[in-house]
């Protein structure tokens, strides 16, 4: 008696070729409008001013290097996002590492283009350097550790220098946000859950961190400083962060809230040091 003919191989489909077919086009749609938007939203908001022939222009020195730790800040959360939102459109775990991992620089940088034709800035190649190293501080946690574990944050608080000088540092709370220095503080926290054993009792959620921002920057000119009574400097901070992606619920809404919080530290007390008051012990700040 003959053997019965084998039953023919299914086709052999990736897992995720249909999730990809079906998502990646919202994703690339989305990401599209959301960057057009972007850069309408800066050329209205920010580049109000005459335009000029591109040029470069050298501003490191300026704003106790604010600018770049907000460049740095910026593209590691874009290109966190965008490897995130790849590896949910179905994407492989490396092209999605590799393809998202340095979104950040590419969405940053042709805003260089931007201030390279403002005569009051130029483009930087400084901030093209925070951009790429923000972009690439991402690729290297997740080659290593196939996660994030140091998360650079970002609080804010209002200033009074901003009413000396609105057309710089911001008329509205929004371009305050964006424009002055002195109400910024950058962070970097700490998963030191990760490293410890899974026995461990440390809450993940529970993190150190320390952060970095600076003082009485009305002007970039030491001088036009000192001729308002002010002379810059920096502060440097000590605290803890609570990181909402490791607080467990069942919601999906609440992860998804807790995802795009995670790039902000929360209200907290810190030790501050600068070197104009020594230590100063801050009861809650952001």
């Amino acid at each position: 008696m003959a053997a019965p003919p084998l039953a023919a191989e299914p086709p052999l489909v990736r897992p995720d070729s249909s999730r990809l077919s079906r998502r990646l086009p919202v994703l690339a749609g989305g990401l599209a409008v959301t960057y057009t938007g972007l850069l309408y939203g800066l050329s209205k908001g920010w580049y109000t001013g005459e335009r000029s022939s591109f040029h470069w222009f050298n501003d490191l020195p300026e704003w106790k290097q604010m600018d770049k730790v907000g460049h740095f800040w910026g593209a590691f959360h874009e290109s966190r996002g965008a490897v995130d939102m790849l590896r949910w459109a179905g994407v492989p775990e490396r092209r999605a590492l590799w393809y998202g991992g340095f979104v950040g620089f590419l969405l940053q940088s042709p805003i260089e283009l931007l201030d390279g034709r403002d005569p009051a800035y130029g483009a930087s190649a400084s901030d093209l350097a925070a951009n790429f190293l923000g972009s690439a501080g991402l690729i290297g946690q997740q080659l290593a550790w196939g996660e994030v574990r140091l998360m650079p944050k970002y609080s804010f608080h209002t200033t009074s220098y901003a009413a000396r000088r609105p057309n710089v540092l911001g008329r509205s709370l929004a371009e305050q946000h964006l424009k002055d220095y002195n109400g910024q503080t950058y962070w970097l926290c700490a998963d030191v859950g990760a490293w410890l054993p899974a026995s461990s009792r440390w809450p993940r959620w529970l993190q150190p961190a320390v952060g970095y921002g600076a003082q009485q920057m009305l002007f970039n000119d030491p001088d036009a400083n000192a001729a308002a009574g002010l002379n810059a400097y920096r502060q440097y901070y000590l605290s803890f962060d609570i990181d909402l992606r490791h607080i467990p619920t069942r919601s999906k809404l609440l992860r998804r809230v807790f995802y795009v919080a995670s790039i902000f530290h929360l209200p907290a007390p810190a030790l501050e040091w600068n070197q104009r008051r020594g230590f100063v012990m801050r009861g809650l700040y952001y």
